[in-house]
C-alpha cells in the first residue's frame, strides 16, 4: 500500500502523523511524507508583459523549514517501522498534494484538518476538503480528538 501523509507546521499534522505511526498497515507498505512549498507570487521579471504571467519563488527559510519537517516526520515513521520516502514539492498544496497521488499512485492519502468552518473556511480555503473532493484514492482527514491526551 502506497500512503501519503502530507504535513506542515501544524498540531493537526502533528495529530495525522501520530494516527500513522498507531495503525497496522499492510505488508511492504510505504508512506510517502510530503510538505508543500507554496511561494508568494512576485512581480514579472524584467522585460515580460506584468499581465501575461508572475513568477513564483520560495524563500530559502521556508525551503529549510519544509525540509526539516519532512525529515522529522520521516524519523518518527522509520522509528515506528515504516518505509518511507520524502517528496517537497512547491505550489498550491491541494493541487500539489493530488499531483502526487497521481505521479505516485497513492492507495490513501491522510491529513490532518485545521478544523475552520464558516468564514474561516471560506476565505482560507480547505485542503483536506480539496482533497477530498478531487482525489483519485481514499483519503482519511485526522481530526481532532477532544478526548486526547497527546
Amino acid at each position: 500500500m502506497r500512503i501519503l501523509i502530507g504535513v506542515d507546521q501544524s498540531p493537526h499534522s502533528d495529530r495525522a502523523v501520530r494516527f500513522v505511526t498507531r495503525m497496522r498497515w499492510p505488508a511492504g507498505s510505504r508512506v510517502i511524507v510530503a510538505g508543500v512549498m507554496t511561494p508568494p507570487l512576485s512581480p514579472a521579471v524584467a522585460g515580460v508583459d506584468a499581465g501575461v504571467s508572475l513568477m513564483v519563488e520560495v524563500a530559502p527559510e521556508q525551503v529549510a523549514e519544509t525540509q526539516a519537517r519532512v525529515a522529522e516526520v520521516e524519523a518518527q515513521l522509520r522509528a515506528a517501522g515504516m518505509a518511507t520516502e520524502t517528496r517537497t514539492p512547491i505550489g498550491d498544496p491541494r493541487e500539489a498534494l493530488l499531483r502526487l497521488v497521481e505521479d505516485e499512485r497513492i492507495d490513501l492519502i491522510v491529513l490532518g484538518s485545521h478544523g475552520r468552518t464558516g468564514l474561516a473556511k471560506l476565505l482560507l480555503g480547505s485542503v483536506s476538503s480539496h482533497v477530498v473532493t478531487h482525489a483519485h484514492c481514499s483519503v482519511l482527514v485526522v481530526k481532532e480528538d477532544p478526548h486526547e491526551t497527546a
